[in-house]
C-alpha cells in the first residue's frame, strides 16, 4: 500500500469519525459496555474452570478397612492399592487419627465423642491421592472389589454435582459471550451504515469510476476497527480496576479460593478484549459496507 493512499484511508476515516461524532461517541460506549461485560464473563468462566481444575486435584480415596486386620493383610492391600495405574500416593491413618481429626473437625461439638468412652467406632483407613481425576472412578471400583476392604469413597454425589453446576456455568458464560458479541457487532455495523449511506452516491461514483472494492472498503474498516479499539481499551481498563476490587474483596473472606492472579492473566484477557473489539468492528463495517457495493 502507498503511502499517499495510506494518507486517504486515515484521512477519511477521521472525517467520518468527526461528522458522526455523536453516533460514534454512543457506539464507543455501548461497545466499551458490551465488552466489558463480556469480559466479566470471560473471567468468572476462567476463575470457575481453575476453581474445578483445583478441586479436582483434590479428589481422593478414602478406603475404609475390615475390624482385625493383621498388620501383614493391612500391607497387603497397600501394595495391591499401589500397583493399580495412576497412584501418587498412600496415606495410612489409623483409628486413633481418625477419632482425633472428628475431634477437631466437631470443635466445640467435640463432647459429643464422650458418649463413646473408651470405643472408638471408626475404622483403619488409607487416604489414595491419584495423579488424575479421571482414574478415581475406575481405581474406587477396583479397590471396593480388594479383600480386607470395607468400603472405597470419594465423595461422588458432591464431585458429580460440583462438575455440573462448572458445566452449566461455562456453557451460560460462553452463550452469553456470544450474545454480546452479537449485540456488539450489530451496533458497529449500524454506526457504520448510517456513514456509508450518507455517502453512498460517492461511492457508487467511485465504483464508476474504477475505484477496487478494497480501495472504497479500507476507509469504513478503519472506522470500524477504531471505533472497537477505543471502546475494548475503555473496557479494559475498567475490568482490571474491577478484578483488582472483586480479588482483594474474596482475599479478605476467603484466603485460599484459587482466583486467577492478576498477573499476567489480565493482560492477556485486555488482549482478548481489544482483539475482539477490532475483530468486531472490522466485521461489521464488512457487513455493512456489502450491499452498496453491488452498483
Amino acid at each position: 500500500m502507498k503511502l499517499r493512499t495510506s494518507e486517504y484511508f486515515i484521512q477519511e476515516t477521521l472525517r467520518s469519525l468527526r461528522r458522526n461524532n455523536w453516533m460514534s461517541f454512543a457506539s464507543v460506549g455501548t461497545v466499551a459496555v458490551s465488552l466489558f461485560v463480556l469480559g466479566v464473563f470471560l473471567l468468572l468462566v476462567l476463575n470457575m474452570n481453575r476453581l474445578a481444575s483445583s478441586l479436582e486435584s483434590q479428589v481422593q480415596i478414602s478406603v475404609y478397612l475390615a475390624d482385625g486386620l493383621s498388620e501383614s493383610a493391612r500391607k497387603d492391600i497397600a501394595s495391591d492399592i499401589e500397583a493399580l495405574q495412576g497412584i501418587e500416593e498412600i496415606r495410612y491413618v489409623p483409628k486413633e487419627k481418625a477419632k482425633e481429626r472428628l475431634a477437631k473437625r466437631l470443635g466445640d461439638q467435640k463432647y459429643l465423642l464422650d458418649a463413646l468412652g473408651e470405643k472408638n467406632p471408626l475404622p483403619d483407613s488409607f487416604e489414595v491421592v491419584l495423579k488424575s481425576p479421571a482414574l478415581v472412578e475406575t481405581a474406587a471400583a477396583a479397590i471396593t472389589r480388594m479383600d480386607g476392604v470395607e468400603q472405597a469413597k470419594y465423595g461422588q454425589d458432591v464431585i458429580e454435582h460440583l462438575f455440573a453446576i462448572t458445566r452449566l456455568i461455562r456453557i451460560f458464560g460462553l452463550a452469553l459471550m456470544v450474545l454480546l458479541a452479537g449485540a456488539t457487532l450489530f451496533i458497529i455495523s449500524n454506526t457504520i451504515r448510517l456513514t456509508v449511506f450518507a455517502r453512498r452516491k460517492e461511492v457508487a461514483i467511485m465504483k464508476y469510476v474504477g475505484a477496487t472494492d478494497w480501495f472504497i472498503r479500507w476507509p469504513f474498516l478503519l472506522e470500524g476497527m477504531v471505533l472497537g479499539f477505543v471502546g475494548g481499551v475503555l473496557a479494559a481498563i475498567a475490568l482490571q480496576s474491577f478484578y483488582a476490587a472483586m480479588a482483594a474483596k474474596i482475599y479478605e473472606t476467603l484466603a485460599f479460593f484459587p482466583l486467577l492472579p492478576q498477573y499476567p492473566y489480565m493482560y492477556y484477557v485486555s488482549a482478548a478484549i481489544l482483539l475482539s473489539g477490532m475483530g468486531i468492528g472490522a466485521l461489521g463495517s464488512t457487513i455493512s459496507l456489502k450491499r452498496f457495493l453491488k452498483v
